[in-house]
């Protein structure tokens, strides 16, 4: 049964690569022609880009080749000679859910370690080649708390990595009342380990009731504010929750930087990121009990439009309950998995039916 599946397969991923490819093709023109953008840095970006939709393509090449594989045992009669001789249906698609799990753990594999690491270099390729903008001028601001109580809020216009210096910084320092303790500003801050020095800093202090109290200079000011450059470059590269790692994400979720819009959005993303990869599984055993019904003609044709059509299903049913998932709290857990219990409950009940015949 594996290896009646190896042919099929091959072909559904090799046709469903080759669409997305296609697609990615145009865009790569439109870099080259509308962005002038140097044709190694489009191809760069290109093969950067194929890894992430290896995540979509290894489950619909799932599907398109059990689709294919029993069509062909049953339009030969071979899987009603394999029930005439004592096998039971599901010992007969056994293998087949089997390669469906292996497929969804190597998607899951893909996803936390070969995706994230693609992303960042297709986004690194489109910023600093291709539009010629520094990627490191953006989400600059974080948050720490202070001993005591109370927190450090930071702000910076953007980094430059090659020296380790923030530019127009300003820090506010709050108390555990949440009352301006005080208030730093300076033009440039250089990372000298293990934390920041500020040139020429201006410090406003405030009295307990708000008034300002006293200002003063210090040429050389040491604070802390709680990253060192390489860790403010990674996450300035991190604002899309789809191209980041489920760690990636846990980690900005724990950083409590995010907003309420941006944590709904980065938990929904979190825990879909964990049942989306198991689509390979449920599309194995949504295929089998549509595979083993005897064909009337259209072959490979007929398998490859029914598996676009629970393709396009079951992604449509992915979104819905993603936007649903974004509510926050449990909504999140609830809607990532929705969708794989319900078309794993209609595969169970075709199959059962299946078996019954």
């Amino acid at each position: 049964m594996v290896s009646e599946l190896g042919g099929p397969f091959s072909f559904g991923f090799s046709a469903f690569t080759l669409i997305f490819t296609a697609t990615q093709l145009i865009a790569i023109g439109k870099l080259v022609s509308d962005e002038h953008a140097p044709l190694w840095a489009a191809i760069q970006f290109f093969l950067w880009e194929l890894p992430q939709y290896l995540l979509l393509v290894i489950p619909m090449a799932m599907l398109l080749g059990v689709l294919l594989s029993l069509g062909r045992l049953s339009g030969e009669s071979e899987i009603t000679a394999m029930k005439a001789g004592g096998i039971s249906v599901l010992r007969i698609v056994a293998p087949l859910l089997v390669v469906g799990f292996i497929a969804s753990l190597i998607v899951l594999v893909l996803q936390e370690e070969l995706v994230p690491i693609a992303n960042d270099q297709a986004a690194y390729v489109r910023e600093a080649v291709i539009k010629k903008l520094s990627p490191f001028t953006s989400n600059l601001n974080f948050n720490i708390p202070v001993a005591g109580g109370g927190s450090r809020l930071t702000r910076a216009a953007s980094l430059d990595p090659t020296t380790q210096t923030l530019l127009h910084v300003t820090i506010i320092e709050y108390d555990k009342e949440n009352r301006f303790v005080q208030i730093i500003k300076s033009d440039k801050a250089k990372y000298v380990a293990p934390t920041w020095s500020f040139a020429d800093a201006t410090i406003y202090r405030f009295n307990p009731d708000g008034s300002l109290g006293a200002i003063s200079t210090d040429p050389r000011l040491r604070v802390d504010i709680g990253e060192a450059p390489s860790e403010m470059a990674k996450r300035a590269t991190l604002s899309n929750p789809e191209e980041m790692s489920r760690a990636q994400i846990k980690q900005q979720l724990d950083s409590g930087q995010l907003s309420p819009l941006q944590e709904n959005q980065f938990r929904e993303t979190y825990e879909a990121k964990l049942a989306r990869p198991f689509a390979s599984f449920v599309f194995a055993l949504i295929a089998v009990p549509f595979g083993m019904r005897p064909a009337r003609g259209g072959g490979t044709s007929l398998g490859f439009g029914l598996a676009v059509a629970i393709v396009f299903v079951y992604y449509v049913i992915v979104t819905i309950f993603g936007s649903i998932g974004e509510l926050g709290g449990p909504a999140a857990f609830i809607s990532a998995w929705t969708p794989n219990l319900l078309f794993t409950a209609i595969g169970l009940w075709l199959l059962r039916r299946a078996s019954a015949a």
